[in-house]
């Protein structure tokens, strides 16, 4: 490792991590998020026609668990993301499309990497069978 190491009597160094976003996840703490959000849904906004299948995505994603940390604010990422999203799928998108979907996908907390950049998870679901049972690999008791 080049360079002096750290000051541990010091109570900031430049060599440590200062700001909040650059702490370790565990310090900041993981929100864990219910299952389901029982919030009302935002009506879709004005200014052109939603499919169906459209308007379908917006309620699930609306009372999925990612909305209990969305606000109104929220409202004109999210018709972003469904607009782009339905786009993309039809075919008759751009890569500027995907792409933006892609981004808004992460910061709207619907991806496993966008959930641990925000620092969310999931709550732990109940086991809906019978538990599996281990088995060992290689014939070991």
């Amino acid at each position: 490792m080049s360079g002096p190491l750290p000051n541990p009597a010091k109570g900031r160094s430049r060599y440590t991590a200062s700001r909040a976003s650059e702490q370790p996840s565990a310090r900041r703490g993981v929100v864990v998020l219910p299952p389901v959000c029982e919030d009302l849904v935002p009506k879709l906004p004005p200014g052109r026609d939603w499919t169906d299948a459209e308007r379908e995505m917006w309620e699930t994603l609306w009372t999925g668990p990612q909305a209990n940390m969305w606000d109104d604010s929220f409202v004109m990422a999210v018709a972003m993301y469904v607009s782009n999203t339905f786009a993309v799928l039809s075919g008759a998108g751009s890569a500027w499309q995907a792409q933006e979907a892609r981004h808004l996908s992460d910061r709207l907390g619907l991806t496993p990497q966008g959930m641990a950049s925000l620092g969310w998870q999931m709550a732990p679901s109940a086991p809906s069978g019978p538990a599996l049972a281990a088995v060992p690999l290689r014939g070991g008791a």
